[in-house]
């Protein structure tokens, strides 16, 4: 019977550490690479200016590898053969190198150097013989030429070809290094030279000789290597930016629809770089341009129902004035009894009618903001106790009662005191005017976080949702006839909405369960401002 074991994987990764090491580093920086190559793209994503980088990197090395190859492969069709005498020239300076180091080299041990210093003489003669040696050698074979001068040009050794009794060094020295650069050099006599130590003095080598010629294959010029890299670089740059360039032109294809009105058309976002941001910013621009046109009819159209509302309110008055005025000055009466009550009537319409052309001036102050506000902070809860004690005797005698439900925290808020209690009592009038009788009108406070909540609600008739969200615009009535009977303007409201968004606040309203609430939020202000 086989018995299997199963090994524990981190005993079999301590037991072969360097077997994974290897492989764990290179997963490592596979994820790194990955990982630098997914944020380097990140950014030339949202860059027009690292892609056109990028573009100019890429057509550049594109670019110069077809010069490179174009240039090898042309240079070997139009190659010609030249004779070259750099090598030549590299021989006689090597071999001018190797003497120059067999005269300068040191005892090779520590024997043979006491015994060089013992007896300087035998060892100094042993290296001038293997000079000298070398010398007859170089020139029974190959022709060279060699000197020792001193530090002043006197030749002190030369060999059996040479007739030279002083050399000129500075020429010499001149000679050589023009040799050395010149690539057209021709036949002639080359010199190299070293500093050495001959005979225990400072002295300089020269090597002299023709070089030998050899023959070179040159590559030949063309232009088609740089014309076909720079028309290879115009391609690739025109091919790589062409997606772009077509995007541009379409941004500004969609521009020229949207100049000629025609404001639902929507450019397409396709990337995440400057020319995107650009699409948002025109699809934005767009849309609040649009948004501005629409308002602005709706202006138009509110302006107009205005005229209208108004032309309508007033007549309605203004009629029965000049009917009951005429009637008076015709003497249309039977009675001084009866001619009163038409003077009494005529005076009750005129007041209606003041009161209209007030709430229509005052609203249409506040409205353009003409109105200015005196702010100042008070507590809330004491401007709501002190109006709501104004209102619990009208609330008697239509049979309601008036619940309040009032913190005694002191409640702070920047508000113009004036204005703000014509919001309140705007919406008491309308809770008591529209409540169901017998019945509560409930007043409460809370406070929200910053902000401070108060809501005036009543027992009324269910609102569609359409009339709900009507209720303050002007000249909105419930009721659908447009009488002014049970009073009122129809800018009650209007007017409270405005009022509260001059403080920066919002009013709205709701309804469940058989009552209707009205809501207003302030923000909260420090006290004793």
């Amino acid at each position: 019977m086989i018995r299997s074991y199963e090994l524990d994987p981190s005993s079999r990764l301590n037991r072969f550490p360097f077997t994974w090491f290897p492989f764990n580093l290179a997963r490592k920086m596979i994820v790194l690479i990955r990982r630098l190559y997914c944020i380097v793209m990140n950014h030339v994503s949202r860059s027009i200016r690292l892609q056109l980088i990028l573009t100019f990197c890429i057509c550049l090395a594109a670019s110069s590898m077809l010069y490179g190859i174009s240039y090898n492969l042309f240079g070997e069709m139009r190659s010609r053969a030249v004779i070259d005498y750099q090598y030549g020239i590299e021989q006689i300076d090597s071999e001018a190198r190797n003497m120059a180091r067999g005269l300068n080299s040191q005892p090779p041990d520590e024997d043979e150097a006491f015994a060089e210093e013992a007896n300087p003489i035998p060892a100094a003669l042993h290296r001038q013989k293997e000079f000298e040696d070398r010398v007859k050698w170089m020139v029974g074979d190959q022709k060279y030429k060699v000197l020792v001068t001193d530090l002043e040009g006197k030749v002190i050794f030369r060999s059996s070809n040479a007739a030279e009794t002083n050399v000129d060094i500075h020429n010499v020295i001149s000679n050589a290094m023009n040799a050395r650069t010149d690539r057209e050099y021709d036949r002639k006599e080359f010199s190299s030279f070293y500093p050495v130590n001959y005979n225990g003095q400072k002295s300089y080598l020269l090597v002299s000789g023709i070089p030998e010629p050899h023959i070179t294959y040159m590559k030949g010029d063309s232009p088609m290597p740089i014309l076909g890299a720079i028309a290879l670089f115009i391609f690739l740059f025109y091919f790589l930016t062409q997606r772009k360039m077509r995007y541009v032109e379409e941004l500004a294809g969609g521009l020229r629809i949207i100049a000629t009105g025609n404001l639902d058309y929507r450019v397409i976002e396709r990337s995440d770089d400057e020319l995107g941001s650009l699409a948002r910013d025109m699809n934005l621009m767009v849309e609040d341009l649009q948004r501005r046109i629409e308002e602005e009819r709706r202006n138009e159209r509110l302006k107009n129902e205005l005229i209208t509302n108004v032309s309508h309110d007033l007549r309605t008055p203004l009629t029965l004035i000049m009917g009951y005025l005429r009637l008076l000055h015709d003497k249309g009466y039977e009675t001084p009894e009866q001619a009163e009550g038409y003077i009494g009537i005529a005076y009750n319409k005129s007041e209606k009618l003041k009161l209209l052309i007030d709430d229509l001036f005052e609203y249409t102050k506040l409205s353009n903001r003409d109105v200015p506000l005196y702010k100042k902070g008070v507590p809330i809860n004491d401007v709501l106790d002190q109006l709501l004690e104004e209102f619990v005797t009208l609330a008697e005698e239509q049979q309601l009662t008036i619940s309040r439900h009032i913190p005694k925290e002191k409640l702070y808020v920047q508000i113009d005191v004036d204005k703000m209690i014509r919001v309140f009592e705007n919406l008491l009038a309308n809770a008591l005017k529209y409540s169901l009788k017998p019945g509560t009108v409930t007043v409460t406070v809370a406070r929200d976080h910053r902000y401070v909540t108060i809501r005036v609600s009543n027992r009324s008739d269910m609102l569609a949702d359409n009339e709900l969200q009507q209720l303050f615009e002007r000249f909105y009535r419930v009721d659908t006839s447009r009488t002014s009977n049970t009073g009122g303007s129809g800018l009650g409201l209007a007017i409270a909405k405005s009022i509260v968004e001059s403080h920066d606040g919002s009013i709205w309203a709701e309804q469940d369960s058989g009552q209707l609430h009205f809501y207003v939020k302030l923000k909260l202000a420090s006290a004793g401002i």
